[in-house]
């Protein structure tokens, strides 16, 4: 019995302790282009905020999910769009590259759905900063530093941003605790029946189990699709819709509850559709998915 709680834990600990980094940086320079870098640097990210969309999906692609939790705190902080901020979501594959390497999954094909993640990425961010950009409140820094009572001010900028860091820290442990212990004890094979037994429905299955905030969730799609027990189109949604911990991070750091639902509902309908389409139209065979 101890011996399953304490590897629930560690695992658990292990998921969470890697995305430190990522937090620590990311909010180390939020502090740094609210307090340092000024209206100059604001107005040249504001500037180039229309190819966001284009560089968030290439950021996406880096085989980790920390960015993915990055870019969820500096959308907070109104420094990117709603489009980038899907654009990388769409585009991380969290853990799916070394499943997909320690498979031998030829490099073509991994390329290939890293392309397709991309394009799809990009084309669903653009169109996203056209639907949602006027529906869009900048949210400064400091507003967000009121939200978390953190008196940002009275104690700079590395105790700030070390304490950001640990307020997101504990939230997605938790998290990361509950979904470790619910993997564990419902087990990859029941979860894997219900994904490959059923046709069509297995990419809205695959969909929802990739908005899952957890590795295991990427490593369960990329796995199940190299034993060939999910179709190409389940594989794609499952991973298009895997945003890592961003999702957490996003409803724990984004008080605008309905546009955190907004975002989350284009993430899962944007993998059902597409995966639905590369399988009825016979696209992830063509593409030898």
């Amino acid at each position: 019995m101890w011996e399953v709680i304490w590897h629930i834990f560690s695992h658990a600990l292990v998921d969470s302790l890697w995305l430190l980094p990522f937090l620590f940086v990311t909010y180390i320079c939020m502090e740094l282009l609210e307090h340092k870098a000024g209206d100059k640097v604001k107005g040249a990210i504001v500037r180039t905020g229309r190819a966001g969309p284009i560089f968030g999906g290439l950021l996406g692609l880096i085989p980790q999910c920390g960015f993915s939790a990055a870019s969820a705190g500096l959308f907070a902080g109104g420094v990117i769009t709603p489009g980038t901020l899907l654009a990388v979501f769409l585009a991380t594959s969290d853990e799916m590259l070394p499943i997909f390497l320690g498979a031998s999954v030829s490099p073509l094909k991994i390329v290939t759905v890293l392309g397709i993640k991309l394009v799809i990425a990009v084309l669903v961010g653009f169109v996203a900063d056209i639907i949602l950009k006027s529906h869009r409140r900048t949210l400064e820094v400091e507003e967000l530093c009121d939200e978390e009572n953190c008196h940002c001010g009275e104690r700079g900028i590395f105790l700030s941003s070390l304490i950001h860091t640990a307020q997101i820290f504990a939230f997605v442990f938790v998290i990361n605790l509950a979904l470790t212990a619910a993997f564990e004890l419902i087990g990859e094979d029941k979860i894997a029946a219900v994904l490959g037994n059923i046709p069509v429905l297995d990419v809205i299955a695959a969909s929802i189990v990739g908005l899952i905030p957890n590795c295991a969730a990427s490593v369960l799609i990329a796995t199940l699709w190299t034993k060939g027990m999910i179709s190409g189109g389940a594989m794609i949604a499952g991973l298009l819709t895997g945003a890592g911990a961003g999702l957490l991070v996003l409803f724990r750091t984004n008080k605008r509850i309905k546009e955190n639902l907004i975002l989350t509902g284009i993430l899962l309908a944007s993998g059902i559709v597409l995966g639905c389409i590369f399988d009825l139209t016979g696209l992830a065979v063509i593409l030898g998915l």
